[in-house]
């Protein structure tokens, strides 16, 4: 697609439904809340918004064990709300993308009610059952994602259903080509009421090994480390025969016009990359993680945004991520100080930038009581949940930090009271007031929308220097990932502009030669 399309030049946000806003006083958030904030986001400057499961789910999994493709749970919601909010959206040139679950339903779907009724139900091979092992047991040695086996025996059947997380969230069988189609027409359904966009979860384990062999031992796990890690997943996930499967989605949504698909994919950048398709005819954006993986030095985040650029497929557009709901927040993992250079890369690298909502405030890890504790996979593996990335969203100082006007489902940051929008949207020196300074940039300037890429070397161990150009137009970016202060030279006789710093009370001034960096400090500058 021509560089043109909203997906390569927008910026999208995430909200977890649950903790954007509540409007009916449950302490939970919902469609409405996110419709109610819709002004917030057009304020500061994103251009979708990807909205995490809301479909009707026992929530075993917060929304991600779905018990019917084509609804809305009643926690958030209708299917009025949901089309409101869509066309409340679209009146703001704001985008929406829905969160796809295809890989495993809840267990208390109908399709899976059905599945387990009998050894002969019609729709058995909608899901993944295996006889026990020679000796009795699991079929093989697959584990769950969330800790344990990833099989479960249904005694009434006799046969064990693989689940590669909950087992309230049984895999569905996509080598079943009914199971392909109930699911194109769940997209359909969707795309019918306005939907511009899906990512869709777990992409790269919708395929598991025909022979369901065992996976080999990980020579490199460690006792700090999740069990799913013990084994290499080498025959449960990342099989070649998912290409063919996105590629049907594709097809799906090719029929809808510039709507995007975006596939969640945790795997090493070579196997990412496999992920564009034969002729990209896989996912549009690959989920790009390795900002979150990548230790946040400037010679390895250097080294890491060259690599990514030149393993990319010709035609394939870049995209990156700092944080989501399965994450820490980036504050937590760099700091404050650092969380601002973390923003000015996001949202100066080529490619298409999520933003995960709260970030844009440097919400950091916010602890949870054991007696509050809500993630599974927390209460399963001790020390590896994701509740401190789910807190609520912080709009003001008053009760509940304007979130609800109940308890909220996790609890607030400790400094609720001045980490909030209307404490930071009109204060210079912000994180908010950096974001959204940042995003207006991008919409200024095409160069950091949908320009080239080229890495500047200056030698300095700390500092990760790139320009971004289109059109004539020539922008440089300068990031401190250190704690001191350096001059940075400017390697031609151009006169530049700052045109925005980390810091406040630098725009506008003219530097040429060298300029000034301090501690910690992101500079853009434009070439005069």
């Amino acid at each position: 697609m021509p560089e043109t399309v909203w997906w390569k030049r927008g910026t999208v946000y995430q909200v977890y439904p649950r903790s954007f806003q509540d409007t009916n006083g449950d302490g939970v958030g919902d469609l409405r809340g996110i419709t109610q904030r819709l002004d917030y986001l057009a304020w500061l400057g994103v251009d979708a918004v990807w909205i995490s499961p809301v479909y009707p789910s026992p929530m075993a999994d917060f929304g991600y064990d779905v018990a019917d493709y084509c609804g809305i749970d009643p926690l958030f919601g209708t299917l009025d709300d949901f089309d409101e909010l869509v066309a409340e959206a679209h009146r703001r040139r704001l985008k929406v993308i829905l969160d796809f679950v295809p890989n495993h339903s809840s267990i208390r779907h109908p399709w899976f009610t059905d599945s387990r009724a009998s050894r002969a139900s019609p729709r058995r091979d909608w899901y993944i059952w295996r006889d026990p092992a020679p000796g009795g047991g699991p079929p093989n040695n697959w584990l769950s994602n969330f800790g344990g086996p990833a099989w479960t025996l249904d005694p009434a059947t006799g046969q064990y259903y693989y689940h590669a997380f909950l087992a309230e969230q049984p895999d569905l069988n996509w080598r079943n080509p009914a199971v392909r189609a109930a699911m194109h027409d769940a997209l359909r359904f969707w795309l019918d009421r306005g939907v511009d966009g899906f990512r869709v979860d777990v992409i790269w384990h919708l395929m598991k090994d025909e022979g369901f062999r065992d996976n080999p031992e990980n020579p490199d796990f460690s006792a700090d480390l999740p069990e799913i890690n013990r084994f290499a997943q080498v025959y449960s996930a990342d099989r070649p025969e998912v290409l063919d499967v996105i590629a049907g989605m594709r097809a799906v949504l090719r029929d809808y016009g510039e709507r995007v698909l975006i596939g969640e994919i945790y795997l090493p950048m070579e196997r990412l990359m496999a992920y564009y398709g034969p002729d990209l005819t896989g996912a549009d954006m690959p989920f790009n993680f390795q900002l979150i993986q990548t230790p946040w030095r400037a010679d390895a985040v250097c080294e890491l945004v060259e690599n990514y650029e030149a393993g990319l497929p010709e035609g394939g557009w870049p995209n990156w991520v700092l944080g989501n709901h399965d994450q820490p927040r980036i504050a937590a993992r760099v700091g404050e100080l650092q969380a601002r250079i973390a923003a000015m890369l996001l949202l100066t690298l080529r490619g298409t930038p999520t933003l995960y909502y709260g970030d844009e405030l440097g919400l950091g890890h916010v602890p949870i009581p054991p007696e509050r504790v809500r993630d599974p996979w927390e209460r399963n593996e001790p020390g590896h949940g994701r509740d401190p990335e789910r807190t609520p969203m912080q709009w003001d100082a008053g009760p509940q930090a304007g979130f609800s006007t109940a308890e909220p489902w996790l609890p607030l940051s400790e400094d609720a009271t001045t980490r909030n929008v209307d404490a930071m949207r009109d204060t210079a020196t912000s994180m908010l007031t950096l974001h959204r300074r940042l995003l207006g940039l991008r919409r200024e300037h095409a160069a950091l929308a949908v320009g080239g890429y080229r890495t500047v070397p200056l030698g300095l161990p700390e500092i990760f220097a790139y320009e971004r150009f289109e059109d004539g137009t020539v922008l440089r970016i300068v990031l401190n990932f250190g704690d001191a202060g350096h001059t940075i030279p400017l390697t031609d006789a151009s006169a530049w502009t700052i045109l925005m710093s980390s810091h406040a009370g630098r725009s506008g001034a003219r530097v040429s030669g060298a300029v000034d960096l301090a501690p910690a400090e992101g500079l853009i500058l434009l070439r005069a």
